[in-house]
């Protein structure tokens, strides 16, 4: 369905590109249908960027006449990006509309990186071009920058505070920690590789190409998720944490991980 599915909503997002007035000079196509694996509940999924930063009614109103219907918003509506969710014949469509200046502040930060490495332009003045050739300079010390800040939180005090969560009266903290860990290890993962990482739908098929990796990555989070023994859950997640720290290179966050995280599963075996 992916390659097929996606083919027909990039018509539809097309429509909307070519409908939308000259004040928009880049219109970028990006998630599962900028990527070819898109679904019967995928949507359409665009940035919009205009040379002049846009009000919300006047991004409302730009949505508008590309054709939208139903038009709402969501986010926070006091920030420069404009968000903007309608229907094409049907098919939900989101929208983000940036100002160029804000757009060459942004589009390589969180997911944004991913999404515009991945884009397609639907309308171009050349700036999608130049993003993705800044993005795939994917240094040393990006990696290296990446994979410490991911790693920092483990360690620093006693590993026995993991039995903190085992308490039965911890699911919430216990869950967040173990969703976190398993954050940071993708973070580790994909800055090894140079790849700027996505979000987590779709992992097992995101993780496949990668070169540098624990075993069974995805597997094992889905494990460590699921396991229903607090100390089980834990112990599998810390044991693909210290798996993934020993394929990083070193660094004073990784070092200390290393140790912190070794002691840990000793606490929780």
């Amino acid at each position: 369905m992916g390659a097929a599915r996606s083919a027909e909503l990039l018509v539809l997002a097309q429509r909307v590109a070519d409908a939308l007035p000259p004040e928009a000079i880049e219109v970028v196509l990006t998630g599962s249908v900028s990527r070819g694996v898109a679904d019967e509940v995928s949507d359409i999924e665009m940035l919009v960027v205009t040379e002049d930063p846009l009000s919300q009614e006047e991004a409302f109103e730009l949505a508008r006449r590309a054709g939208l219907e139903e038009r709402d918003s969501w986010g926070d509506p006091s920030m420069p990006t404009r968000r903007v969710f309608g229907y094409l014949e049907g098919q939900p469509v989101e929208t983000i509309w940036w100002s160029r200046e804000l757009a060459d502040e942004l589009f390589a930060s969180g997911g944004s990186a991913e999404a515009l490495a991945n884009g397609v332009a639907l309308r171009t003045s050349g700036l999608l071009e130049g993003w993705q050739a800044r993005l795939a300079d994917y240094s040393d010390a990006l990696v290296a920058e990446r994979v410490e800040k991911a790693a920092e939180r483990w360690g620093g005090y006693t590993p026995a505070a993991l039995l903190t969560i085992v308490r039965p009266d911890s699911s919430l903290a216990r869950m967040e920690w173990l969703v976190d860990s398993a954050q940071r290890v993708l973070a580790i993962v994909f800055a090894l590789n140079r790849v700027h990482q996505p979000t987590p739908k779709r992992l097992a098929s995101r993780i496949e190409p990668l070169a540098v990796k624990p075993e069974r990555l995805a597997e094992r989070i889905e494990e460590a998720l699921a396991e229903p023994d607090p100390r089980t859950a834990l112990r599998l997640m810390a044991e693909l944490q210290l798996d993934t720290v020993r394929l990083a290179p070193s660094g004073p966050n990784v070092d200390r991980a290393r140790t912190w995280l070794a002691a840990g599963i000793e606490v929780l075996s």
